[in-house]
């Protein structure tokens, strides 16, 4: 029998504020347990949570950029359940009045398809604290700084079919809410988190199967694998006869494999009702165009003006505008140079990704700033130094921290462009291989390719490559 996947994913973005949702304790990563929780965050009797309202703007920055409708009037509900690490034993979260609805998003797939990602819903949300379980010898403890801290949870419909489209949904909103920069994305830190909701069903069918959830993982190579190893699963579960069971389920990394965690909730397992501590939240429609007014140029937007100005592919376009500041590092190094957009996009998204991804920094952790990026490409531009030794003094660049000229005059890398010097070693070259040279003027061409590397061994590599080229033909053709 042939299965199809569907997944729909379950996205939980901590919103950069400074203060929690509802009370003023600090939201700042990494402080000591339990010293950024205040009454209000602890649920003490007689306290009153006031909702932040630069959550709330974050919130209309993403649904304005996705084209999804803003709730005028939206209501906060009690979620009732209990973990140790929720200290009122319920989350202020919101359930029928949502503040975000019905947007979508366009993902970019491998292949270079177009799909439109549909957005049920982004509504605001308190986080739990954490328990912490290293270092207690066979107990937990419980840090409460997370609980408080603003969420914004995007709930996508169940439109992906694969787990690489579930990846490109996953990066895509990734992307979006760093330019809108309503959440850090750090995904080691927890601030960028998701839940995948995983079911099969055979081709043709129209219901959808039982959907199995992997809660919070936290890296995209983890989820993609998770969503994998659970589409696997569930196939051999049901042709040996068996049934899923709607479920939470963890991944495991070590073991690359989900296992049961509990039953899935329904909706009326947590009792929602709306907290009696809170007013509606309404919003009249000049927030939301003062919230519009304020919205950078979005990805897509950045990307389709590389095509239209830098004549970029719609590949090279996309990597670019990834990230905010690898897309303004990039159009830095444009505009030193004067132009030349293709060979600054071939030099960032090559040997600049490589270092980066090698070192595991990312674009703002540079060791080669844009400018002097832009100085190291300037040399190939006006042939100072080949491209093969633009790499040497990149890397050079890279472990040292000089720049471009410094280490080309230190270590005598300027290019040859002297037609006589080149003629010379070319003569050179052709007086010690005779055999070579005869056997190149019998019709071997593929020889060329050695008297080319001989010659740039001559000469340090430093010889022109297109005026080596042009010579040597004439040289070998008299």
């Amino acid at each position: 029998m042939s299965w199809e996947t569907v997944i729909g994913l379950e996205i939980h973005a901590q919103l950069a504020t400074r203060s929690k949702i509802f009370s003023g304790s600090a939201t700042a990563y990494g402080a000591e347990p339990n010293t950024q929780a205040n009454l209000v965050d602890l649920g003490y009797p007689g306290v009153l949570p006031v909702l932040n309202g630069e959550a709330v703007r974050m919130a209309i920055r993403f649904g304005v950029a996705t084209g999804s409708k803003i709730s005028r009037r939206s209501i906060f509900a009690r979620k009732n359940y209990f973990y140790p690490d929720l200290p009122k034993g319920y989350q202020i979260s919101q359930y029928e009045r949502p503040v975000v609805e019905d947007g979508s998003l366009e993902i970019v797939l491998e292949d270079g398809t177009r799909k439109t990602i549909g957005i049920t819903r982004a509504h605001l949300e308190e986080d739990a604290g954490k328990s912490l379980h290293e270092d207690f010898h066979g107990l937990s403890g419980i840090d409460l700084n997370r609980a408080g801290t603003p969420l914004l949870e995007i709930v996508s419909e169940p439109d992906m079919r694969s787990a690489k489209e579930a990846i490109a949904y996953l990066k895509k909103i990734h992307t979006l809410v760093r330019y809108l920069e309503i959440c850090d994305g750090n995904m080691q830190e927890g601030s960028f988190r998701c839940d995948a909701n995983v079911s099969v069903r055979p081709v043709g069918q129209a219901e959808f199967g039982t959907r199995a959830e992997i809660k919070n993982v936290n890296s995209f190579r983890f989820v993609e694998r998770a969503i994998n190893y659970e589409v696997e699963r569930q196939i051999e579960l049901l042709e040996g006869g068996g049934r899923v069971k709607q479920e939470t389920r963890l991944y495991d990394a070590d073991k690359g494999e989900t296992r049961s965690m509990r039953s899935k909730e329904e909706a009326n397992d947590y009792r929602y009702f709306p907290d009696p501590d809170l007013l509606p939240l309404v919003i009249d429609e000049a927030t939301i165009e003062q919230v519009r007014a304020t919205l950078p140029e979005l990805p897509d937007e950045k990307a389709a003006r590389f095509v239209r100005d830098h004549g970029l592919s719609e590949y090279d376009a996309g990597v670019l505008t990834s990230s905010r500041e690898l897309a303004g590092y990039y159009e830095t190094v444009v505009r030193r140079l004067g132009g030349q957009a293709k060979l600054a996009a071939n030099w960032v998204m090559g040997d600049l990704s490589g270092a980066l991804n090698k070192d595991a920094l990312d674009i703002g952790q540079s060791r080669v700033s844009a400018d002097a990026f832009a100085g190291l490409l300037a040399r190939i531009q006006d042939n100072t130094i080949s491209g093969k030794i633009a790499k040497e003094v990149f890397e050079a660049m890279w472990s040292d921290g000089k720049g471009a000229d410094e280490i080309i005059e230190a270590k005598g890398l300027r290019q040859i462009t002297d037609t006589s010097a080149i003629e010379s070693a070319i003569d050179d070259v052709m007086a010690k291989n005779p055999g070579q040279l005869a056997d190149y003027r019998s019709g071997k061409d593929k020889l060329f390719g050695f008297f080319v590397g001989q010659v740039m061994k001559a000469t340090g590599g430093k010889a022109n490559p297109a005026q080596l080229n042009d010579l040597l033909k004439k040289k070998l053709s008299g």
